[in-house]
């Protein structure tokens, strides 16, 4: 595939995880407290399906671990949310399958192989492995998220979800410079300011009901 195709891929990922973020801070900054609303969810699937393709497409083992890990996540809040039951079953079926049916594709293609992802030559191990622990620590934050909202059981968004946010978007920062990567440059550099914006709001939200 051209280049210019697979960027376009990347960053139409990163324009629908920006899109949810700036829809949570909009409805976040309007009640004066951390809202989740139900797009976001839906946002956040779309694009981690983009951009696992755009993980694929680039032998990027640290932007497919990443989203391996969330994706799923991201159908269980739905499904917290109550919207996962809504979506048509061949459209469920096929976004639980998808990852598994890229593995798939690619072995049978004779195109997957995990040699060449741990021994990508653009990518030397060191920065490799700050990829992927960046990806692992900015994954944590749905893990939290997840428990969280199982707990309580509703989806919310709570202060060490944000914490982890800001940890994990920062080194995957590092990681893009180093790797010369505009489609993770763009997405995390509005996503820490908003990141920020909401550990303030969330903390003036605590302050307020003590």
């Amino acid at each position: 595939m051209d280049s210019w195709l697979i960027y376009v891929v990347g960053f139409t990922a990163q324009i629908l995880f920006s899109g949810r973020l700036i829809l949570q801070w909009f409805l976040s900054e309007k009640n004066k407290k951390v809202l989740t609303p139900t797009l976001f969810w839906k946002l956040s699937l779309l694009a981690s399906f983009l951009l696992f393709v755009y993980g694929w497409l680039r032998d990027d083992f640290a932007i497919m671990l990443g989203q391996s890990l969330t994706y799923f996540i991201y159908i269980r809040n739905l499904q917290l949310q109550g919207e996962w039951q809504r979506t048509p079953a061949l459209m469920r079926w096929f976004l639980i399958l998808f990852p598994f049916l890229i593995i798939l594709y690619g072995y049978n293609n004779n195109n997957y192989d995990l040699h060449e992802l741990f021994r990508n030559e653009a990518i030397p191990l060191w920065l490799l492995l700050l990829g992927s622990i960046a990806q692992i620590i900015f994954t944590l934050r749905f893990v939290y998220q997840w428990i969280y909202s199982e707990k309580n059981k509703k989806s919310s968004l709570p202060m060490g979800f944000w914490i982890l946010s800001l940890s994990g978007a920062l080194l995957i920062f590092i990681y893009a410079i180093f790797r010369k990567d505009p489609v993770l440059l763009a997405g995390h550099s509005l996503g820490s300011v908003i990141y920020i914006r909401n550990i303030i709001l969330l903390k003036k939200q605590d302050d307020s009901t003590d």
